[in-house]
């Protein structure tokens, strides 16, 4: 099993995946496959299958105290976002924040509450500059 610091970029199915557990906590793979159908079409034995390879990756958790084993997020949503987003940076921004930031905001409109709260975060990243 690989160490928290080198967990694998997910996959897209393994975000989706992800995504569900996040919201729930915990699941059985019933349970995230019934989420997971409210979106798109994925089999039973698809998303065992996918929750398998992630926990031999290190990205999910596996309690099988129960005969049913319950799976959740091996690291919160924060800290894994934060991963994608650094190498995404690295690798297709040369590095630049502002280059990366500015695509996103340029990519698809933000909404007035997610303005406020770029400017609040900018407010609070300058005064700590000062």
């Amino acid at each position: 099993m690989t160490t928290r610091n080198s967990l694998p970029r997910p996959t897209e199915s393994e975000l989706e995946i992800l995504a569900v557990l996040w919201n729930a906590g915990s699941a059985t793979v019933r349970q995230t496959q019934e989420q997971l159908s409210k979106r798109r079409e994925m089999g039973y034995t698809t998303v065992l299958k996918l929750l398998q390879i992630m926990h031999e990756k290190g990205l999910v958790k596996r309690d099988e105290s129960d005969r049913t084993h319950i799976y959740s997020a091996a690291e919160p949503r924060e800290r894994t976002q934060q991963r994608i987003v650094s190498n995404l940076l690295d690798r297709a921004f040369e590095g630049s924040a502002s280059s990366l930031v500015m695509r996103a905001l340029s990519s698809k409109k933000a909404s007035s509450k997610e303005l406020i709260e770029i400017r609040a975060m900018l407010d609070e990243m300058e005064g700590k500059r000062k």
